[in-house]
């Protein structure tokens, strides 16, 4: 049960040459990567999404692949298409940049919807489809998403369908004023210094051993009944329009046993769901229109349950 503890904190502690602040991202990042999940961020330009995700990449030792997503992309621009080879005289498949272990899909909602879908059946299924020839995706596969929130113009919002295949959801702020004062003494220089130097420390069968230890992890009857009433209270909620689906609740179960393997547990406590909470569940909810008019976010909602539903005791 060690497996996933130390792959956390080795991919933390030695992240911190490159990135500030982001231990609590870099631990969801990696976690979703054991699980077999895939990740949304959201964040204002310019707060390290792609150099975070970069930097996992490479200490996780994973194929990388960038997707710089805009209106114009077409899905074989992600998937792949065939192209006639002369030296064969035949067309020949040629996967696109989907096929990796890490695929950063930057600025996913400046996508349009048909593009988007493209991303669907790899996300959900791990494969693609390329003119009726199906190919299986490498192992570990995970898709990071980056959104910027601020984007109104040349947008499209991803349809509930999607956001509901994303395992969790992270939102990154900006740095502490400690953590800027860091971030100006290291410089911009040092950072990519720092980056080209980093090695991988974990090997891709230390993530698959890890993804088989979650099975193994206890969620005992009183924390399983805590996790149903947060979904019927999410449900029922004044503000909410559509609420947890049963994924999004199985999502939560597999996070908060992501986050007791972490802290080196076999078993899930109340607050390991807590924790677990927002990331899994606050991009799930689908809020009323008059609610979102007043800047209230399915975050908010999450947290506002967190206080008012009571926590099993031992």
């Amino acid at each position: 049960m060690e497996r996933v503890e130390s792959v956390v904190s080795k991919v933390i502690e030695a992240s911190r040459e490159v990135l500030v602040e982001r231990e609590q991202d870099v631990k969801l990042l990696v976690l979703s990567v054991v699980a077999g999940g895939h990740v949304l961020i959201e964040g204002i330009p310019g707060i390290a999404k792609t150099l975070t995700a970069k930097t996992i990449a490479k200490l996780l030792n994973l194929k990388f692949s960038r997707i710089q997503l805009t209106p114009d992309l077409l899905p074989a621009d992600i998937v792949g298409t065939k192209v006639f080879n002369q030296k064969v005289g035949d067309f020949e498949v040629v996967t696109g940049p989907i096929n990796a272990n890490l695929v950063l899909a930057d600025e996913i909602n400046r996508a349009s919807p048909r593009t988007q879908s493209a991303l669907l059946e790899a996300m959900q299924e791990r494969q693609v489809t390329i003119e009726g020839f199906t190919i299986k995706l490498p192992e570990p596969f995970t898709v990071i998403a980056t959104m910027n929130p601020i984007e109104l113009e040349g947008v499209f919002p991803l349809p509930e369908a999607q956001l509901d295949r994303f395992f969790i959801k992270i939102e990154m702020g900006s740095l502490s004023e400690g953590g800027l004062v860091e971030l100006l003494k290291r410089g911009s220089t040092r950072i990519d210094e720092a980056y080209d130097n980093l090695k991988p420390i974990v090997r891709a069968d230390e993530i698959l051993d890890g993804r088989r230890e979650l099975s193994e992890v206890y969620v005992e009857d009183s924390v399983i009944n805590y996790m149903l009433r947060l979904y019927n209270a999410i449900n029922n909620h004044r503000h909410v329009r559509l609420g947890v689906t049963p994924r999004g609740l199985m999502m939560l179960h597999t996070l908060a046993r992501c986050l007791a393997l972490a802290d080196g547990r076999k078993y899930v406590i109340p607050d390991d769901v807590k924790t677990a909470a927002p990331p899994a569940l606050s991009h799930r909810v689908l809020l009323k229109p008059e609610v979102m008019a007043e800047g209230i976010s399915g975050r908010r909602v999450i947290e506002e349950v967190l206080k008012s539903v009571g926590v099993p005791r031992p």
